[in-house]
C-alpha cells in the first residue's frame, strides 16, 4: 500500500515540517557529490553503529541525531519524505511549530536508542528519517483516528485506488513493523538493511508523547471534522 494523501487538511503554513524535508533532501545531495566512496565515507562516520557507541566516548551518541537526515538511495529518501509531507503537517498544525520539531526530534533519538538495545553488537551503520517519521504516525494515530488515507493498492498491472480509515492503514503498519522486528529477536548475525525497531520506539514514543506536545483545545478556533481530542 502507498499513501497518496490523506482528508484532513492544515490550516497553518508547515515551515517546519517542509524545512525537515528541504533539509533531508539538501544532506542527500550533498552526499551524492561526493561520489561513491564519499558518500559510503559520510554513511559510516555519522550513521548509528551500535557497537561504536560508548559512555566512555559521549560524543559518539550525536550520531543519533546526524543519522536522522541521511539516506541510502533516492527511494529510501523520496518514500520517507512523502510519508513525512502528507503526515506531518497536521501534526505540526496541532502541535505548533517549535513543540512539533522538538516532538519531531526526540522521536528520531527515542527511535535510535530502541534500535541500539536490540542490536547493541551490530557495527552496520544505520541511517534515515523513518524512526522520527514513525513517531509522526504515532501521533497522529491519536490526533486524527477519524481521518481517512487515499491509498494506491497496485491490482495485477491496474493501479486501484482506495480510501482506508487512517486508524488501519496505521495500525496495519506498525504490526508489519512489530512482526519483522520480533521475528528478528531470534536471529543470530550482524543484519543490516531495515531498522525495525527504531519504526517501533519511534512510533510508541510519539504515541506516548503526543499529550504533551500538542497545543490544548482552547489555543485552536475551530476543529476539524476529523478530529479527535481524547483527553
Amino acid at each position: 500500500m502507498f499513501p497518496i494523501r490523506d482528508t484532513v487538511r492544515s490550516r497553518s503554513f508547515p515551515i517546519v515540517n517542509y524545512g525537515l524535508i528541504a533539509l533531508n533532501v539538501l544532506v542527500f545531495l550533498f552526499a551524492a557529490s561526493l561520489g561513491t566512496r564519499g558518500s559510503e565515507r559520510l554513511l559510516e562516520n555519522f550513521g548509528v553503529v551500535p557497537a561504536a557507541l560508548s559512555l566512555a566516548r559521549p560524543w559518539t551518541y550525536i550520531t543519533l541525531l546526524t543519522s536522522m537526515f541521511l539516506h541510502g538511495g533516492w527511494f529510501h529518501l523520496i518514500s520517507n519524505m512523502w510519508t513525512l509531507f502528507i503526515f506531518g503537517d497536521n501534526v505540526e498544525d496541532r502541535m505548533g511549530p517549535g513543540r512539533y520539531l522538538i516532538f519531531y526530534l526526540t522521536a528520531g533519538l527515542a527511535a535510535g536508542l530502541t534500535h541500539v538495545f536490540f542490536s547493541s553488537g551490530s557495527t552496520i551503520p544505520t541511517i534515515g528519517a523513518s524512526g522520527a517519521i514513525a513517531g509522526v504516525l504515532g501521533a497522529y494515530f491519536v490526533l486524527f483516528p477519524n481521518s481517512r488515507v487515499t491509498t494506491l493498492i497496485p491490482l495485477f498491472i491496474l493501479p486501484w485506488f482506495v480510501d482506508i480509515p487512517a486508524l488501519f492503514f496505521i495500525g496495519f503498519w506498525f504490526l508489519t513493523q512489530l512482526a519483522q522486528g520480533l521475528t528478528q529477536l531470534g536471529a543470530v548475525g550482524d543484519f543490516g538493511g531495515i531498522a525495525w525497531w527504531a519504526h517501533i520506539g519511534g512510533f510508541v514514543v510519539g504515541l506516548l508523547m503526543v499529550r504533551v506536545f500538542v497545543q490544548r483545545p482552547k489555543v485552536q478556533r475551530e476543529w476539524y471534522p476529523d478530529e479527535h481530542w481524547p483527553w
